[in-house]
């Protein structure tokens, strides 16, 4: 990207971050006019860029008429989700579907793509700066400050992630806490296309996406995921860091390395090598986490930093909401540019926009996802029961059992109620 000695000079617009917040918002304001730059902090677009391996399409295609050369490993036509008792054995649920709406890609690709459609439009990208805290003039947000540098701008995006060291210093929000965040691994397992697609039975371009729950965590509130890329597959655990500070024994990375090496995953996982090894930190409890605003006087906050990711409990999103708050950010920066005022009343559509769109329409839809995912019977007491049931069904030398009988005598060796767990089993459906 180029660089360039411009901290002298006065910008319509700062980004802070280039990532799918930062990089939708410089896109849309550079395509209308608007002098733009993207300050980010690592040394070259997608150095931080770190996720699981799954982005949902939608979104995407309003923000960009060009979507289709976007670079998209495999569309997501599969779904299996597993419960695992222990690391030999799984009980699994499959899904085969004809419309994809979801895709696979690494999102360094991806992000250095949105990168190239924004310096196309006109915005100009720095790298390797380190936003240290907004400039103020008259207790508005007028630009950014980098050491002891200060670029000027009419109006600031704030983009910079999870990591809301900006924000922090300039006192809008708080440290994180471990309670409001996940701490997610993930290893990439190379190959080749043809390797992919013989161990999981996709089809040229199909793609898989798997999601773990029990032994795969250590029994630790949270999950694990498989996804296939075109070449590679994508495993990885996520667990809840208060929760993983408390009950982990081993390092988390020990946690990649035991589901890699897993019986129940070996003929799926043979032959593949470790090309890739990264690790961040996941907003958790997004209702927490956000700022009490979103918009102040020059001021938007985007993705990440907002909280806007979902945890529906069987999948995550945040590469696309992120990209579309950034989007939004953009049009409601125009619609303040038209009133003559980048005052936090005139930006305030974007939190209207925000409430209107399918990011808060959808976090508020699966708002005690978090609740329920914090409980620990989820993933070490019920996937003992689930797996007693299996085994007395299919696994018994006196004949199988019936499901009730299965059910009631698998929950009274495991000493729990079948009425509570017919009750809690019904709350767990309800909040997905």
């Amino acid at each position: 990207m180029e660089e360039m000695n411009i901290l002298d000079q006065k910008f319509d617009v700062a980004v802070v971050g280039a990532g799918p917040a930062g990089l939708a918002a410089a896109y849309y304001l550079a395509k209308k006019g608007f002098k733009t730059v993207v300050l980010e902090r690592g040394r070259e677009i997608g150095s931080k860029s770190i996720y699981g391996g799954r982005i949902y399409a939608a979104p995407l295609k309003e923000i960009y008429p060009n979507f289709n050369s976007m670079p998209v490993h495999r569309w997501v036509k599969k779904e299996r989700i597993s419960i695992m008792p222990d690391y030999e054995s799984m009980i699994s649920i499959d899904y085969q579907g004809k419309d994809a709406i979801s895709f696979t890609a690494y999102l360094t690709e991806v992000v250095k793509w949105m990168g190239i459609q924004a310096e196309t439009a006109g915005a100009t990208i720095i790298t390797d700066v380190p936003v240290t805290n907004f400039y103020r003039e008259n207790n508005k947000v007028a630009g950014v400050v980098s050491g002891e540098d200060v670029l000027r701008s009419d109006v600031v995006v704030d983009a910079e992630g999870v990591n809301r060291l900006v924000l922090e210093a300039s006192g809008i929000v708080k440290p994180l806490k471990p309670e409001l965040v996940a701490l997610g691994v993930k290893e990439v397992l190379k190959g080749d296309s043809k390797q992919i697609e013989d161990a999981f039975g996709l089809s040229q371009d199909e793609g898989l996406a798997w999601v773990f729950l029990g032994a795969a965590t250590a029994n630790v509130p949270g999950g694990a995921f498989l996804y296939t890329n075109r070449d590679s597959v994508s495993l990885g655990v996520v667990v809840l860091l208060d929760k993983a500070i408390v009950n982990l024994k081993d390092h988390i990375s020990q946690l990649v390395e035991s589901l890699r090496t897993a019986p129940a995953l070996k003929n799926y996982l043979k032959n593949l090598r470790i090309s890739e090894y990264s690790a961040h930190l996941i907003p958790e409890d997004v209702w927490s986490l956000r700022p009490e605003r979103l918009v102040y006087d020059g001021l938007l906050i985007t993705g990440d930093a907002a909280g806007l990711l979902l945890n529906a409990g069987y999948t995550y999103r945040g590469v696309d909401f992120a990209a579309y708050s950034g989007y939004l950010a953009g049009k409601a920066i125009e619609s303040a540019h038209a009133q003559g005022d980048y005052g936090a009343g005139a930006l305030s559509s974007y939190e209207k926009m925000l409430k209107d769109s399918i990011v808060i329409k959808e976090l508020n839809r699966f708002r005690k996802v978090h609740e329920i995912m914090k409980n620990n019977l989820l993933f070490e007491k019920y996937p003992k029961i689930m797996s007693g049931v299996m085994k007395r069904m299919f696994e018994n030398s006196d004949g199988p059992s019936k499901a009730w009988d299965a059910i009631n005598e698998s929950c009274k060796e495991n000493q729990y109620s079948m009425l509570k767990l017919l009750i809690n089993g019904y709350k767990i459906v309800r909040a997905l």
